[in-house]
Formats: structure tokens, C-alpha cells, sequence
């Protein structure tokens, strides 16, 4: 069980973890192990509740294909268990990354004290740059 927020949870079976062969340098211990991590989650058969669904849909992000399935390749450690773990950690993460509501943000005035401040801060600079002038 994945858990999300107190209320949201991902069940196990609805992720699909599968050990692959690591990329890159790493010598006679990569070619020969499976390390890295493959998940797939579709989020179409989730049991997400649907605004959850909808977010992740909605959502250009170069994790999730066209097709409404989140792609993660871990192979940041030697360890298959340990990508394992991250794998599952970035999958939590780009749900809950993808899914916070931000606060609306509500236009404001400047107080009368900060533009009294940039109007003496104006003219200041203004004397100091007439200051600089040529001598009649």
C-alpha cells in the first residue's frame, strides 16, 4: 500500500515494478544483474479518486505518455532494492507535485508608506545625478 495523504492510497497491484538491466559504465556487475527498476502505473485503472485523475491527465509532463501511463526507470544504485525505493518514491512525488492546489493570489495595493518611500528614494537619486552636472 502507497500511501498519499491521509485519505489517498495506492494499492500494490496497480503499480507494475520489473527488474531490468542497467545502463552505463559499472563493468562485469552490470551486465550480468538486473538493478534497475521499471514502473508502470496507469492511472485510467487506478483507483485514484477523480480529481486526482484528472490532474495527472491534464498534466504535460514528460513522465506520463499520451496514453495515461507514468514511465520511471530507476537505476541510480547498485542496489535493485534500493531503486525499487526510489522509483516508488518519484512516483509518489510527481503525484503529489502534480496534484497541490496553490493558493489563488489576491491583487494588493502598496501602501502609502512604501510609495512615499520610492518617490523619496526617486528624487534622492535624482539630486545625487544632478549633482553630477557641468558647472555654469
Amino acid at each position: 500500500m502507497i500511501v498519499l495523504s491521509r485519505s489517498v492510497s495506492i494499492a500494490d497491484n496497480e503499480v507494475e515494478l520489473s527488474a531490468i538491466r542497467a545502463q552505463g559504465a559499472g563493468g562485469q556487475h552490470v551486465n550480468k544483474t538486473s538493478t534497475a527498476i521499471h514502473l508502470r502505473f496507469d492511472i485510467h485503472a487506478s483507483s485514484l479518486p477523480p480529481f486526482y485523475k484528472q490532474r495527472l491527465l491534464e498534466a504535460n509532463h514528460h513522465l506520463i505518455s499520451a496514453d495515461g501511463v507514468v514511465i520511471i526507470k530507476a537505476q541510480e544504485y547498485r542496489s535493485q532494492e534500493m531503486n525499487r525505493e526510489a522509483a516508488l518514491q518519484r512516483l509518489i512525488n510527481l503525484i503529489r507535485e502534480l496534484t497541490t492546489v496553490e493558493k489563488v493570489r489576491r491583487a494588493t495595493r502598496p501602501t502609502r508608506a512604501s510609495r512615499e518611500r520610492r518617490l523619496e528614494g526617486k528624487s534622492r537619486r535624482s539630486n545625487v545625478k544632478a549633482l553630477r552636472g557641468k558647472l555654469r
